[in-house]
């Protein structure tokens, strides 16, 4: 229990200064790239911080445990967007860009609804079980594809439009600054990894059930990376990498994540996983009306995304 309350510790102090560097080198590398924040946000931050989940959901599926798989994409989107977001905008109201508003989140949106849509076989395709069949895990790829195509085009237009600006010198050289991204990766893929394991020790030591861990630690605990990255964007002034980080990671998750384990083994859905997705959608459009009012998520606003999780996850325990 000791040594389990150290690395807990160790953890917790891994994942904040590696989310610093990262948050710090990635936003560097945009700069002499001169290539928008919110745009490695959307792509290198999005990718790196869902990497835990990458891996579970992936592994699940090798496995053949289909519920694992799914249920860590939903948990995930639901805490990245209720979460997340909430209380990034506690600590400091965050402003929303209009490509988000028009272009990304809507994306978003389209790439759960399609997810949902393939997933309710039984209504919709009158078929006998809720699957998504390798084919649709293909089609979900495919959609993945024309995203970063969209974000590599945007990026390019930037740094067409950025050439006779004057931009802002970068703190650091490009080596140094590409250490500073790799190695925060690294420290908050292992602090989270650590505080992961060591609060599950802890847990079950004072008595919690395994699936009560399953449903709060360890769901919480994959999107640890998200959130400590998309807190210190915010207390660093960088809303674009805050909220690009939720957004990318979530489209992540559902187009590239739940689809190449699907790939692997073809996933049945069950009830309570679709359940789960309509709770995902409906959270999705009460998040974007924050997110258009006023183009910004102010305090007040991210309470009451933080308490909704909250009644979520109360539900979800329950059940």
């Amino acid at each position: 229990m000791v040594i389990s309350f150290i690395l807990l510790i160790i953890g917790f102090v891994l994942l904040v200064k590696g989310a610093d560097f990262f948050v710090e080198g990635s936003s560097t590398i945009a700069k002499f790239l001169k290539i928008p924040s919110i745009i490695i946000g959307l792509t290198i931050v999005a990718m790196g911080t869902s990497a835990p989940e990458a891996a579970v959901s992936i592994i699940a599926g090798i496995n053949g445990s289909n519920d694992i798989a799914v249920s860590n994409v939903m948990g995930s989107n639901l805490f990245n967007l209720l979460v997340v977001v909430g209380i990034s905008a506690i600590i400091k109201p965050i402003t929303i860009q209009n490509q988000i508003i028009k272009k990304e989140y809507p994306f978003m949106l389209m790439a759960t609804i399609v997810l949902i849509v393939m997933s309710f076989d039984v209504v919709i395709g009158n078929s006998a079980d809720n699957m998504i069949t390798r084919s649709e895990a293909i089609v979900l790829l495919i959609f993945m594809c024309v995203f970063m195509y969209s974000i590599i085009s945007s990026a390019l237009q930037s740094r067409k439009e950025a050439v006779d600006e004057e931009t802002e010198k970068p703190k650091h050289s490009i080596p140094l600054s590409i250490v500073f991204t790799i190695g925060g990766l690294a420290g908050i893929i292992i602090g989270g990894q650590f505080v992961v394991d060591s609060a599950e020790k802890i847990a079950l030591g004072f008595g919690m059930s395994p699936t009560l861990v399953g449903l709060t630690i360890v769901a919480v605990g994959t999107s640890l990376p998200e959130l400590v990255t998309s807190i210190v964007a915010a207390r660093k002034g960088e809303s674009d990498i805050a909220v690009g980080n939720v957004v990318g990671s979530n489209i992540f998750n559902i187009l590239f994540v739940l689809a190449s384990s699907a790939v692997i083994t073809p996933m049945s859905i069950n009830a309570l996983c679709l359940t789960d997705m309509l709770i995902l959608i409906a959270a999705s459009l009460f998040a974007y009306v924050f997110c258009i009012t006023k183009n910004k998520v102010n305090r007040t606003e991210g309470i009451i995304l933080t308490v909704t999780y909250v009644i979520y996850l109360a539900y979800a325990i329950i059940r």
